[in-house]
């Protein structure tokens, strides 16, 4: 299938974590998910919001999302990348530092952003984007780790693909996950310095968000 993409979480994610751009790589599609055994994350109850743990919820797509304390948000000022609202939405962009301020770690991230199916012709399942979404990421420099496979949070089937970059010294580790939901394609999409932390973000995401009043 040959996409063309219109939002990618990963544009955003490697532009404001200053990744340098790199080779490309191979995409991916549905007929090459490895079969691997599911791996589940714990989910947290949704609706859970305290002073540690500020949480994010998104009652139309059924999920939340438990900020770690401290970070920085730029959900409203990176809302303006998206040409089209009705075709692509940044519903979540958090940042451990602030996107322009420089560091010796890797500013781990969060995205989560929903495109439009229809923007995909022939899109059938969340496996069909993770081609796309795995060439442009590796466009950019990162390689794969771990081909797109099935996921589980609770009850809620994603696909995920797992990616890294080294940055000298450093090594930037990133993992989407993808489902389809109410005729979009969501995508979680977490950037951290190493396996450990990129999973402990993935830990605050948690599904069946209450419905907001």
């Amino acid at each position: 299938m040959n996409f063309r993409p219109c939002f990618f979480p990963a544009v955003i994610l490697l532009g404001c974590c200053t990744v340098a751009y790199g080779q490309q790589g191979p995409g991916t599609s549905s007929s090459k998910i490895k079969q691997k055994t599911e791996q589940h994350v714990k989910a947290q109850p949704a609706g859970t919001n305290d002073v540690a743990a500020p949480a994010y919820q998104n009652a139309e797509f059924g999920f939340s999302y438990k900020v770690p304390y401290g970070w920085v948000e730029r959900t409203q000022a990176m809302q303006e990348e998206a040409n089209d609202p009705a075709k692509s939405q940044l519903l979540l962009a958090v940042f451990e530092r602030p996107p322009e301020v420089t560091g010796d770690t890797v500013n781990s991230a969060v995205v989560i952003t929903a495109e439009s199916a229809a923007s995909y012709p022939g899109l059938k399942v969340a496996a069909d984007y993770m081609g796309p979404l795995t060439e442009l990421t590796t466009s950019k420099g990162f390689t794969v780790t771990q081909q797109p496979y099935e996921f589980t949070i609770g009850s809620t089937q994603l696909v995920r693909s797992d990616f890294a970059k080294e940055m000298g010294k450093l090594t930037m580790h990133q993992s989407s996950l993808v489902m389809l939901h109410k005729g979009f394609v969501v995508s979680f999409t977490f950037i951290g310095g190493g396996e450990d932390e990129v999973e402990e973000l993935m830990e605050r995401l948690s599904f069946g968000a209450a419905k907001a009043k």
